[in-house]
């Protein structure tokens, strides 16, 4: 991977995988398939700046990813590879833990989504009434 330009991310059956994970922390540029994808850490990381996207209908049309890939231009590459540098550390797991890494960064994606689960548990926990208001007798 750290010879390699580009490194395919195709979508899988899970929100994440270790194959994203390696291409960044290889420096290279991802190149993510998918129509639908829910990135690590995507609410404080824009992975426009550092990845590549195409949909699932693009990668099915014969030649077309890596005719697009073949035509990319190098100064464009040299900076998204350069912004891929910076935020690599994100993804790197440390031992001890250390601030900013792939450990903490976990943690705060978990401290951010509890509020909406924790939401969703009392809604569903509500009593619910019938519409009486549309009733009439």
């Amino acid at each position: 991977m750290r010879l390699s330009k580009f490194c395919l991310h195709p979508a899988g059956d899970t929100p994440s995988s270790c194959r994203l994970f390696d291409a960044i922390v290889s420096h290279c540029v991802p190149v993510i398939v998918s129509d639908q994808i829910e990135l690590p850490y995507e609410d404080e990381i824009d992975y426009t700046e550092f990845s590549l996207f195409f949909s699932v209908e693009e990668a099915l049309r014969p030649n077309y990813m890596v005719e697009q890939l073949r035509k990319f231009e190098k100064e464009r590459w040299v900076e998204m590879w350069r912004k891929l540098k910076n935020v690599s550390h994100h993804f790197e797991f440390q031992f001890p833990p250390k601030k900013e890494d792939a450990v903490d960064m976990l943690w705060r994606q978990v401290r951010h989504k509890v509020p909406t689960v924790r939401l969703a548990t009392h809604r569903s926990r509500r009593l619910k009434i019938p519409d009486w208001w549309g009733r009439r007798r």
